[in-house]
């Protein structure tokens, strides 16, 4: 679609397809041994920091050569030191060197937009509108729009912008350029007057139908929008796509889902949808599907690499379901094609590596795969500690646990993340009282961390003590991130504690629903137990030692309770 690839291309700042700096004939200059010189030192120069000196010595070489070439590499100069005015001098010697440059005349509007002097501007783009071609120009018009909203004088750009396209009222794309002026200075029934327009001009244009979504107020219109025009153009894919993801926003996942599964079928190997189908599946607990999209994601990827993704998380999801469905040597196969070229990715899939060996049973080799890590930086090197003392009290190693943590404290005092991990640890080994001034400090040193206040009201409620105060400091974390489902168990275990078992109920529904969790089902079948649906709550401790046959949680709950599956 020529508009929408206007659009990106003008978004992406990429100068048009059809650059004519080629034919613009260069000049014949013999290097002399004095000019390379003068070029060696200037480049020299300019990568010690100076830019002054080495910009001087190109427009010098550039005035006497008349080659283009040179005036570019000044104007570069002169931007990387963000002097403006000088890259404009530059700019301009270049465009005197190389009329016919697209690459030049989009560095001299914007440069000239930037400085505020619209009226130089107005008349350059003027020209330059006028000498497009009908097939261009839409093109043109965008990024005229990008330079525009630019400018610092906004108001005073925007009115330029409307009297440019004036003479072009019968083109869609110039009422989808008034509409996105008119909406970025909030003048809404400007945008949807425009918005509309254009898409009776075009009526099966899909940048037009999108520009209408834009401005129309309100999710569920602008939905409706996008779901009509669907209805009479399907095949309209980036309106298709711009309907899946504004369903996502609205957590209706199911109806994203068949979205993104109509895009699937034509268009097979597009990475984004289906990377979005493997979000979605996950959403949906079906971690088979899951792994079939984002096996296919990542497939696609190794076969035409694309620098805008970066296929490493889906790598990381992939281990972690293999994980999940008990096939450790999986796991581990996915770590193997990471791309570790970046020395961040390379040290988390170490840690991960050690994970998953520790989890095989190998102890012991784990500890030496961490112990051969060096990170420089100590959040890194807090990390390795932390991830060692999870192996140990993985492997019932408790009090080692605890000793390497305290040990590791001293040298991480700072170190919010270590803290609150120190504390759950405390609690774990049943110093109480450590935990509880542990979590008050990270607290004090973090006062936006949700999971500080949210453990410490969990591990009071759990205890079945300072109910009151409990209820404060989980309601605190969950004002703080409401969509959290761990959150919400806590609140609703709070609840049942409180005696609110309707309560307790609606909002561990709520949190199971977005987080098929264990400990999240224990909690809810103890409410069900309590209010005498018992066949109800033994269904969900089923599925809760299906995921996890050693969960403690449920044994304890089991044995309080009297209870048996």
């Amino acid at each position: 679609m020529a508009a929408a690839e206007a659009q990106r291309r003008a978004a992406a700042g990429e100068a048009a397809p059809d650059d004519k700096q080629a034919e613009d004939q260069l000049p014949k200059v013999a290097m002399t041994p004095q000019m390379m010189t003068q070029l060696m030192n200037a480049e020299l120069a300019f990568k010690k920091g100076d830019w002054q000196g080495p910009y001087l010595t190109l427009m010098s070489l550039a005035q006497q050569t008349k080659d283009p070439r040179l005036a570019k590499r000044a104007a570069e100069m002169a931007l990387a030191a963000k002097q403006s005015d000088d890259a404009l001098a530059a700019v301009k010697l270049w465009r005197q060197y190389a009329p016919n440059s697209d690459e030049a005349n989009q560095y001299y509007l914007g440069l000239v937009v930037l400085s505020d002097n619209l009226l130089e501007a107005e008349n350059a783009l003027k020209q330059r509108l006028a000498e497009a071609t009908p097939a261009t120009r839409p093109l043109v018009m965008f990024q005229m729009q990008q330079l525009v909203m630019r400018a610092r004088d906004k108001e005073a750009a925007v009115a330029m912008l409307e009297r440019l396209v004036a003479p072009y009222g019968n083109m869609m794309e110039t009422h989808v350029v008034l509409a996105q002026t008119a909406l970025s200075r909030g003048d809404k029934a400007g945008a949807l007057r425009e918005a509309r327009t254009a898409l009776q001009i075009k009526p099966d244009s899909e940048i037009a139908v999108l520009t209408l979504a834009q401005v129309t107020e309100g999710e569920a219109q602008s939905a409706k929008v996008l779901s009509d025009f669907l209805a009479a153009h399907p095949d309209a894919r980036e309106v298709r796509m711009a309907y899946a993801r504004m369903l996502v926003n609205a957590k209706q996942y199911d109806a994203a889902r068949r979205e993104f599964l109509v895009l699937d079928k034509a268009q097979p190997d597009n990475p984004g949808t289906l990377y979005a189908l493997g979000i979605l599946a996950m959403q949906a607990n079906d971690n088979k599907a899951a792994e079939g999209y984002f096996t296919r994601f990542v497939d696609v990827m190794d076969k035409a690499p694309d620098e805008e993704r970066d296929p490493s998380k889906a790598v990381l999801i992939l281990s972690q379901l293999a994980e999940e469905r008990g096939d450790i040597p999986a796991a581990i196969g996915w770590l193997d094609r990471l791309d570790t070229s970046d020395p961040k990715i390379q040290f988390g899939a170490d840690l991960r590596r050690a994970q998953l060996t520790a989890k095989q049973g190998d102890l012991a080799g784990a500890r030496k795969l961490l112990g051969t890590l060096k990170p420089e930086d100590p959040a890194s090197q807090a990390q390795v500690v932390l991830v060692e003392a999870q192996l140990l009290r993985d492997a019932g190693k408790n009090q080692e646990a605890f000793r390497l943590m305290e040990q590791g404290l001293k040298r991480f005092p700072d170190n919010t993340d270590f803290l609150y991990d120190f504390a759950l640890m405390a609690e774990k080994m049943g110093k109480t009282e450590v935990m509880e001034k542990s979590l008050r400090q990270v607290i004090a040193k973090a006062p936006d961390n949700q999971h500080a206040y949210n453990a410490l009201g969990y591990s009071l409620a759990d205890r079945n003590v300072r109910l009151k105060e409990a209820y404060q400091l989980i309601d605190k974390a969950q004002k703080m991130a409401p969509n959290d489902p761990f959150i919400m168990d806590s609140m609703g275990w709070v609840q049942y504690r409180m005696g609110k078992l309707d309560a307790a109920e609606a909002q561990l529904r709520k949190a199971y629903q977005l987080r098929n969790d264990p400990e999240i089902a224990v909690h809810l079948g103890e409410v069900l137990w309590k209010k005498g649906q018992r066949d109800d709550a033994r269904k969900l401790w089923r599925e809760a030692q299906a995921k996890d046959p050693k969960n403690d949680a449920l044994k304890s709950t089991l044995v309080r309770l009297r209870a048996s599956l």
